[in-house]
């Protein structure tokens, strides 16, 4: 078994970085190259905007190398709760940001001739018991008619062609949704902001960040680069350190750990009997499971087995055990299938979930996708790079308020009661 991404070992490495140090100056720097960061870089470099990108690690390493393959229109939450929570207008705009995204995505795949296994799937949200039904359709019959009429809704006996075993009682078909290799997909970008101009650095983490007459100085193990605006898209790998030059950030992200799961590719029988949709598939419980197939018909299964960060290779494994299981009760025929790749990776996730973008602290910030980057953050990227250029109105969170979170200094010692909290709500829904 591989203790690292799928998405990392089966895409080639990122080769457009620079090779010398980090130095001189530009209009924009950006810290952090994911899906968010590239995407700004992208569209900034092709508008002749000179613009820099400093990656800790290497291109994404973080969560757009780590998730689990999805790009799922939709908000998170149930849209009755959106729209109570953000109002009718804000709930609307977002779920439409979602849509409009994966549509952007498809468009940058097209224009750069990116090869990562695109493919309109769909996402099936899944009942995991019969009391989840009620809720479930509620929902589908508010989206269908208020947002989204590119939806259905599936009995039980509507799953038999889309997902095996006897586990899910109905579910909502989100026929937008689409999946893709995450890994080709950030090296694509990467490339292609490169070839329109972008310098991008690896190994160079921000180390400090000092207000300069006509902008900002940004250190690095690599040098020192100057430039008029600073774009933060780090999400959950920023500002966790005490005095990081992204501290803002420390009091209004929770860095919770996702873990994922690939089996050796599938024969076509064990597809059929597992799913046989090959959609996205999502299921309705709170500490729940996500799948889908991989280009070479591994099971890519994932969820919050353990709430906490990825560390090291023996927490990875207690979790990847954790989700075997997990997998087994669905599919019980997967029993002692072998595992190939098991890995972690972090969630940047804001108190109501909803992610955030704007100006705070001298940056143009995006982030706080709370598992949903994937597919809102090459959107996200373009609108981050209109606010640099002086455009205000891309931006699909304008206006969104985003306070601290009480009690939180960076390290969220409070996972294990939010665990358990949500592991009762699952036992008696």
């Amino acid at each position: 078994m591989k203790y690292m991404s799928y998405w990392h070992d089966t895409a080639a490495p990122f080769a457009a970085a620079m090779q010398g140090p980090v130095e001189g100056k530009v209009d924009v720097a950006i810290i952090g190259a994911g899906f968010t960061g590239l995407s700004a870089a992208r569209k900034l470099a092709r508008e002749g905007v000179s613009v820099a990108v400093l990656e800790a690690d290497h291109v994404g390493a973080g969560g757009s190398g780590r998730n689990g393959g999805h790009l799922n229109n939709g908000v998170a939450h149930g849209y009755a709760e959106a729209k109570a929570h953000l109002g009718a207008e804000q709930a609307h705009r977002l779920y439409h940001a979602y849509d409009r995204s994966i549509d952007m995505i498809e468009d940058v795949i097209r224009e750069e001739a990116i090869d990562c296994d695109f493919r309109r799937s769909g996402k099936l949200k899944l009942a995991s018991k019969p009391s989840h039904l009620d809720g479930l359709k509620a929902n589908f019959e508010l989206i269908h008619r208020e947002v989204d009429p590119d939806t259905r809704w599936l009995s039980k006996s509507d799953l038999a062609g889309e997902v095996g075993g006897e586990a899910f009682y109905g579910g909502m078909l989100y026929e937008k949704s689409a999946m893709m290799h995450m890994g080709k997909y950030v090296q694509g970008l990467g490339t292609a902001a490169a070839r329109h101009g972008a310098h991008i650095w690896e190994n160079a983490p921000v180390t400090a960040r000092d207000k300069t007459a006509t902008g900002w100085r940004l250190s690095t193990p690599k040098g020192t680069i100057e430039a008029d605006r600073v774009i933060a898209a780090t999400g959950a790998y920023g500002g966790r350190v005490q005095g990081s030059p992204l501290g803002y950030f420390r009091r209004r992200i929770i860095s919770v750990g996702s873990f994922i799961i690939a089996t050796r590719p599938l024969t076509a029988q064990e597809i059929a009997q597992t799913v046989p949709g090959n959609r996205t598939y999502v299921t309705s419980m709170n500490i729940g499971n996500y799948f889908r197939l991989s280009p070479d018909n591994r099971l890519i299964f994932g969820g919050r087995a353990r709430f906490s960060a990825t560390s090291d290779q023996q927490s990875d494994a207690k979790s990847g055990e954790i989700l075997r299981a997990s997998m087994e009760r669905l599919f019980p025929h997967l029993k002692d299938i072998r595992i190939d790749y098991c890995w972690g990776g972090l969630v940047g996730m804001t108190q109501d979930r909803y992610p955030r973008a704007g100006e705070a602290d001298g940056m143009i910030f995006g982030m706080g996708y709370s598992g949903h980057g994937a597919q809102m953050s090459t959107l996200l990227g373009q609108s981050l790079a209109d606010l640099a250029m002086g455009r205000t109105d891309t931006n699909p969170l304008a206006g969104m308020d985003w306070p601290k979170i009480p009690m939180h200094s960076g390290k969220p010692w409070f996972l294990p009661l939010v665990g358990m909290y949500f592991g009762l709500k699952d036992r008696l829904s």
